[in-house]
């Protein structure tokens, strides 16, 4: 019944540019399977990952080719929809061939591939259109009707792979109970996952573009289950929205650094859920009037969240500057701001039939973030320079110090323009920009660059906060860091470190009742300077190091003597410094030859 009625619908949908095609399934599959075995061919054995330029450029015209091919093709001008995907393919494997080989990819690279699949997808539905017209004519109900039926095959299609990947593992198993190992043994094999996956997909997308009124109804049932989302989603933005006045904008910025990505997702919820309630014609709109003013809601949501995610985003350019990754939100920003403006002109303009004018509006949209798409995932636009030149200006000009610098970014997120800036800050004028550029530039990922900072602040700590006796006393770097690692010596905790002639030897004080005096340029290892603010009798704690091969180790947790005549002569002489390790003869029980307990008088 519900085909039937599905099937009397007028015919929007892609079927009416062609007949039924009882062999694409079959073609789908085996195309699936070649290049699932293609691509493993590729990449081989060791996964996907680092590629060279010409492998991940020729598997990337490989998935690309059959991608749009299995979306696209139809008997009817079969030869544009393989020309399609031919130009689609070479495209893209030109543009991975520029990008190099994956293990040297920085953010940017990463995000030019995300743009390259964005602008896939949105040229996908624009060329269907065309095709079915047989011009460059692009009438939005079909634009619209084969974006969301896109939408609705690559769910279906990847849930098929999943059912088929669980399925295949059942019957594994099932069959290894009787010692039959055979179809086990394939799971384990890459290209065997390859090819099940590629001839999978390809054969659910072909299934489901020969069952028109099955995708028709799972249209219609998605639509009207995210419909009811439009009232909730578009009355807790305008709270939110009416709410900022009140708690004021710094909550906002200071609520999280995720605060554009968060706005920005709103935005895209939010368009998403206006266009399924509007749907592609008038006839299709929803007619639920909640759904309708939730939809009305949204609209005029977008605009304000795309100004916060403006204003986010200049906050944080403005702070700390250029990185690739800001200038892709800004650019993302630019476009939800667009189509913000867009959305509350219709709004203004149209009112209760703002729907007939925002459909224009996004074909003209969609044609924007398309061709904005592309554009960024070619080299025309480096957002890398753009950073480098912008983060080096900063440090040339004074704006950060050295000590504050993201030198890991340039180093390894900026790509080659990145490293290039570092070489030339190399030989800077200013001999701490040129010894901190040397330094990382022989590091060989950003890790080492970490561990080298925190090493950097192990040694600030020391300075700041361990008193060392005698002042001049050589302190290896393997104690400097076991003792950075004590927690009696974390955050503002003071402590007092006594080498012992010996050098294998070290006493770590924990300074719980002391604090250096108010005097400058006293207390630090000069024995003085140091008042008592705790009357308590446990003040002196210590922990001995001992050097054992290269590493030094701590061995004993000590406490100090508690009646109050040793603590009065105690505090004086830890003021004073007068700390010392005295040769004491005591006895201790042996067992065997072997100390048994503490030593006693």
């Amino acid at each position: 019944m519900l085909e039937e009625q599905a099937r009397s619908q007028p015919a929007t949908f892609e079927s009416a540019a062609r007949d039924p095609w009882s062999w694409r399934p079959l073609l789908l599959a085996g195309l699936g399977l070649a290049t699932g075995l293609a691509v493993h061919a590729i990449v081989g054995d060791k996964g996907p990952l680092p590629l060279s330029a010409l492998q991940s450029s020729a598997a990337a015209f490989l998935t690309v080719f059959a991608g749009l091919t299995v979306f696209t093709l139809e008997r009817r001008r079969w030869q544009w929809a393989l020309g399609f995907a031919v130009a689609g393919a070479a495209v893209s494997a030109l543009l991975l061939y520029g990008s190099g080989n994956t293990d040297s990819w920085s953010a940017t690279e990463a995000w030019r591939t995300v743009s390259l699949f964005v602008a896939i997808l949105t040229a996908a539905p624009l060329f269907q259109t065309a095709r079915d017209e047989g011009a460059l004519r692009f009438p939005y109900p079909r634009v619209h009707d084969h974006v969301w039926t896109n939408v609705v095959l690559w769910c279906a299609g990847w849930a098929f792979v999943a059912i088929t990947f669980l399925m295949t593992v059942l019957l594994a198993n099932l069959f290894a109970l009787i010692g039959i190992r055979f179809l086990q043994r394939l799971m384990g094999e890459l290209w065997f996952v390859f090819a099940l996956g590629g001839a999978s997909y390809g054969a659910a997308v072909g299934l489901f573009r020969e069952r028109e009124p099955v995708v028709r109804i799972a249209q219609r049932v998605l639509a009207a289950v995210l419909s009811v989302l439009a009232p909730v989603l578009g009355a807790g933005l305008l709270l939110f929205l009416l709410a900022l006045p009140f708690t004021g904008l710094n909550a906002l910025w200071d609520a999280t650094k995720a605060t554009t990505p968060i706005l920005l997702a709103c935005v895209i919820g939010s368009l998403a859920l206006v266009n399924i309630v509007i749907a592609g014609e008038p006839r299709d709109e929803a007619r639920n009037p909640a759904s309708r003013l939730g939809a009305m809601a949204l609209g005029l949501a977008v605009l304000p969240l795309a100004i916060l995610a403006a204003i986010a985003t200049g906050l944080r350019i403005g702070q700390y500057g250029f990185t690739p990754e800001r200038l892709w939100g800004l650019v993302f920003v630019m476009l939800a701001t667009i189509c913000g403006v867009a959305y509350f002109a219709d709004l203004v303009r149209g009112r209760l039939a703002w729907a007939e004018r925002i459909r224009p509006s996004n074909l003209v949209l969609l044609f924007l973030v398309c061709g904005t798409a592309l554009l960024l995932a070619t080299p025309l636009l480096s957002f890398n320079a753009i950073s480098t030149r912008d983060q080096v200006a900063r440090l040339e000009s004074g704006r950060i110090k050295p000590d504050k610098f993201d030198w890991a970014a340039l180093a390894f997120d900026f790509g080659e323009p990145g490293k290039v800036a570092l070489r030339k800050l190399a030989s800077d004028r200013n001999e701490v920009v040129a010894s901190r550029a040397r330094q990382v530039a022989g590091m060989k990922d950003r890790w080492e660059v970490a561990s080298f900072d925190e090493k950097v602040d192990r040694e600030m700590k020391m300075s700041r906060q361990v008193r060392l006796i005698p002042a001049d006393a050589p302190l290896p770097v393997a104690l400097r860091d076991a003792v950075a690692d004590n927690v009696s010596c974390s955050n503002d905790n003071r402590c007092t470190l006594l080498m012992l002639p010996v050098s294998n030897e070290a006493m770590l004080f924990r300074d719980l009742c002391f604090k250096p005096a108010e005097q400058p340029g006293r207390g630090s290892g000069r024995g003085t300077g140091w008042t008592v603010i705790s009357d308590s009798l446990d003040c002196v704690a210590y922990d001995r190091y001992l050097l054992r091969g290269d590493k030094w180790a701590k061995v004993g947790d000590e406490k100090p003597a508690t009646d109050a005549s040793a603590k009065l002569q105690r505090d004086a002489g830890y003021k004073a410094g007068r700390i010392e390790v005295r040769t004491v003869q005591a006895r201790q029980v042996f067992v065997g030859g072997v100390p048994v307990g503490d030593p006693f008088e």
